[in-house]
């Protein structure tokens, strides 16, 4: 436990009562109808919501989870994420606009726009309780039980109080300010939480026992750990942390702020955009900013903490009193975090703070606003008047806050969830990019996807199944594990595609004249619509597919290009960062011929 000084505790009460203020402030605004309360009446500019975006992953959980992984596997390991760019440069470039033009007030009312009949009803109203509820929860658990941690090693705080003293107020703010009240205590929030992992990295890699960049880099502990790129004499290693991802993992997992296709908070922050433009605007910005630059803080973090904490039993030994439930890697940000001078501390904490309320409060907001709009309106009370819709989403806000906090008591790290996570969505990612382009796929090849993915993760995550199949006694190498449940689902929902039957010309034909996608996939569907209208838009998917492969040339290039800056290799820092400068001139010139651009 730390000793917080008066300046400390000037720092975290001031940015805790300038929170409750914005929400109290935008409170009977956001307060008016549902679209002001989920979508802040769609007025948002790119910039506000593509600062949203990168405080909202700036979660608790997420620097522990990069030390975790930074720790066990080296600064490579980090690619099981880095490699969901992909995904994210697509929304950009291709679906950002599509879902701005759209105009539903969730990406789950987007199911009875693409599809018909009960299907589609079904579909809409499983998914709001699925992934509004149950992945929700499971996703703000995560983030709980990082500030369960952080609270645990800095403030000896228990576990129920670092849940109510956070908690509490996290929630009163999200119901009371709604979606423009999570923007806008977004804006502060960045700039608070980028500020603390800034300095606390640029204090703690400077500290005595560390010695500096340079020390640090050629430290015994950390010289093996950082390399970007995994060992290619590890064929293994090259696989699970590389291929797969790059390969597969990117395109057929949905996993919370990476939806292959666009989907969830994301989606709801360009369904808030004042146009297709500012949510194209947006999300470049967010995904510049959340894979570029901001992992190197916590990633240098991690490497110091080898120094000072080599292994789990060196925490231990320093924090006796953390419960052997909740000891790992992922502790070792949290106690590099102690050593914090004061001022500095104060400011750490509160950018903690930060993070963990901007991520909570994106969560309730988003998963509000499917039990609401796609639940609640569907199935309970399909008259229900704008004030009880805003009513039941205050409600299912702090219900919502309640369910993730008891869950996040029962578990131990952050990476238990991402696996979970992206097991159960594997398969599943390539109907979300398909769907807007190929007018044969119809509800039931969602519903047999989502189904059978799950199935066949519990299957396989049966320690005797596995065992049989995967792993070294076993038929196929454990990496073979996640491509298996991406091969049999994908199988399993083209199959179920055909033996059903197609979406009705009517259903198809309004949702092309909506969103216009164009493309050889919807050739059936665009013949009978010229008859109905004479609007016949280009194509430009194959030139947002260009512009996704130059985005990641760019944005590859400045993450290493940042990292061999830090690393103290000029040479090859220069020339990455030529390459990144190259990237972004032909990604202009690509970009400007797309047509509806912000450029």
């Amino acid at each position: 436990m730390i000793n917080l000084s008066t300046l400390d505790y000037i720092l975290i009460f001031t940015f805790f009562a300038i929170t409750l203020s914005i929400g109290i402030y935008v409170s009977k605004k956001s307060g008016k109808n549902s679209t002001e309360f989920f979508l802040s009446g769609r007025t948002m500019p790119w910039w506000l919501l593509g600062i949203s975006m990168v405080a909202t992953t700036f979660s608790t959980d997420t620097p522990n989870f990069v030390t975790d992984i930074v720790r066990k596997d080296g600064v490579s390991s980090n690619w099981m994420w880095w490699a969901f760019l992909i995904t994210g440069l697509l929304t950009v470039f291709v679906y950002a606009k599509l879902w701005r033009k759209s105009n539903v007030k969730t990406d789950i009312e987007f199911y009875e726009l693409r599809y018909g009949g009960k299907p589609a009803k079904f579909l809409r109203a499983f998914r709001a309780l699925y992934l509004g509820l149950l992945f929700n929860v499971f996703a703000m658990a995560g983030v709980t039980l990082a500030a369960i941690k952080i609270g645990s090693i800095m403030l000896g705080l228990q576990p129920w109080e670092t849940i109510i003293y956070a908690g509490s107020v996290t929630v009163i703010f999200s119901a009371l300010g709604g979606f423009k009240g999570v923007v806008y205590t977004d804006f502060l929030l960045f700039f608070v939480a980028m500020s603390g992992a800034i300095g606390a990295a640029y204090y703690l890699v400077n500290l005595p026992e560390v010695g500096g960049i340079d020390a640090l880099i050629s430290h015994k502990n950390v010289v093996n750990k950082l390399s970007i790129l995994p060992d290619f004499n590890n064929t293994e290693a090259v696989i699970t942390l590389l291929i797969i991802p790059l390969s597969v993992q990117w395109w057929s997992s949905w996993y919370p702020g990476a939806e292959p296709g666009g989907g969830g908070y994301i989606a709801q922050r360009m369904l808030a955009a004042k146009d297709e433009n500012h949510a194209i605007g947006a999300t470049f910005f967010f995904n510049i900013m959340h894979y570029a630059l901001r992992p190197w803080p916590w990633i240098l973090v991690a490497l110091a903490s080898l120094i000072i904490y080599p292994d789990i039993a060196s925490i231990q030994e320093a924090f006796p009193n953390i419960s052997q439930d909740k000891l790992g890697h992922d502790l070792a940000y949290s106690a590099m975090l102690t050593k914090l001078p004061s001022g500095l501390l104060g400011l750490v904490l509160a950018s903690l703070i930060a993070a963990y309320m901007s991520t909570i409060s994106t969560h309730l907001n988003w998963g509000s606003s499917y039990i609401v709009n796609d639940f609640y309106k569907q199935q309970i009370n399909k008259s229900a008047s704008e004030k009880e819709l805003v009513s039941v989403g205050r409600v299912s806000t702090v219900i919502l806050m309640i369910l993730s906090a008891l869950f996040a008591l029962y578990l131990q790290n952050a990476k238990q969830l991402f696996d979970i996570i992206i097991m159960f969505g594997a398969g599943t990612g390539l109907i979300f990019i398909l769907r807007w382009f190929w007018w044969r796929i119809n509800a039931w090849s969602e519903i047999s996807a989502m189904i059978v993915s799950g199935i066949i993760s519990l299957v396989f995550s049966s320690q005797t199944i596995s065992n049989s199949f995967f792993g070294t006694e076993g038929y196929m190498p454990s990496w073979a594990k996640f491509p298996m449940v991406v091969l049999l689902t994908t199988i399993i929902w083209i199959v179920v595609t055909y033996l059903t039957k197609p979406e009705s010309n009517e259903v198809l034909e309004n949702f092309y004249l909506k969103t216009e996608p164009g493309g050889p996939g919807w050739k059936k569907i665009i013949n009978s619509v010229k008859l109905k209208s004479k609007k016949d838009t280009a194509w430009n998917v194959p030139s947002g597919i260009l512009a996704m492969l130059l985005g990641c040339i760019l944005i590859y290039s400045c993450m290493f290009a940042t990292g061999y800056w830090i690393y103290g290799e000029t040479q090859l820092a220069i020339i990455i960062s030529f390459i990144a400068l190259i990237a972004m001139i032909f990604l202009i010139k690509t970009w400007k011929k797309i047509k509806g651009t912000f450029f």
